[in-house]
């Protein structure tokens, strides 16, 4: 009796979930669980396009027979690429059906990875590097700029499809902060691009975001005229020749 009556009251509150708007969820919570919608439930058809089936059986060759399931990460984000920045919960399991393993073990991978998304993204899904140093040189006024040009809050969409903003940990360039990852999925899994732009201002990103409106690819990297990859602006100090090779191969009896 009291199992049916905790059963009755765990549906009557997961319908009162469906009926909240997506968006009414954290993106935080969002990465915890998963509700049926009309555009992300087990019942959609979803596979691997002919090209990308000859991808995902590259990918597989670089593992061991035995070990198919080792390639869960990379078929992941192949999936991601071809839905246009998301995964929805059928792309996981025909990823499950590919590599022989129990859905489960490709949710708890896509679960884990804040990388993978799952809820839609825009075509051009800007991720704000927050981490230290990119915070005291500048990000949280990079991402306020994004925000309030867009007209969204962080992880929404904007209503023409066309960018989403969210955050992420260190990108590894801290020499260039502030910095942003653009990932691009406008044109399916065969033109996916991933890149940075960085030592970024407000306006500067204002202006890349609408450079990619007009269908521009504007340039990468560095966004400071006086600066070459992550070498200081007006060039090199120091290191200005070859290094010198020590005196001998043998350092312990130099």
């Amino acid at each position: 009796m009291l199992g049916r009556l905790a059963s009755q009251r765990l549906r009557e509150i997961r319908q009162v979930f469906r009926q909240l708007p997506q968006v009414s969820r954290s993106f935080s919570t969002a990465l915890n669980y998963h509700l049926d919608s009309p555009d992300n439930n087990p019942d959609l058809p979803w596979e691997f396009t002919d090209a990308n089936k000859e991808k995902a059986k590259e990918i597989i060759s670089h593992y061991p027979s035995n070990y198919k399931q080792s390639a869960v990460i990379p078929l992941l984000d192949l999936a991601q690429q071809q839905h246009g920045g998301w995964l929805p919960v059928s792309a996981m399991n025909h990823v499950a059906k590919v590599i022989e393993v129990a859905p489960i073990r490709v949710y708890e991978v896509a679960t884990f990875y804040s990388m993978f998304n799952r809820t839609k993204v825009g075509k051009y899904h800007l991720l704000v590097c927050g981490t230290t140093p990119c915070m005291i040189r500048g990000s949280r006024e990079i991402e306020d700029a994004l925000l309030k040009h867009l007209g969204v809050k962080r992880n929404e969409v904007t209503k023409d499809g066309l960018f989403s903003v969210g955050e992420m940990e260190c990108m590894g360039s801290c020499v260039n902060a502030p910095m942003i990852t653009v990932a691009d999925y406008s044109n399916g899994s065969e033109g996916y691009t991933y890149n940075y732009y960085e030592d970024l201002t407000p306006k500067k990103v204002v202006e890349i975001v609408e450079a990619f409106r007009r269908g521009e690819k504007p340039p990468h990297g560095t966004q400071s005229p006086g600066r070459i990859n992550s070498g200081p602006e007006g060039g090199n100090t120091t290191l200005l020749g070859e290094p010198k090779a020590p005196p001998c191969r043998d350092l312990d009896a130099c």
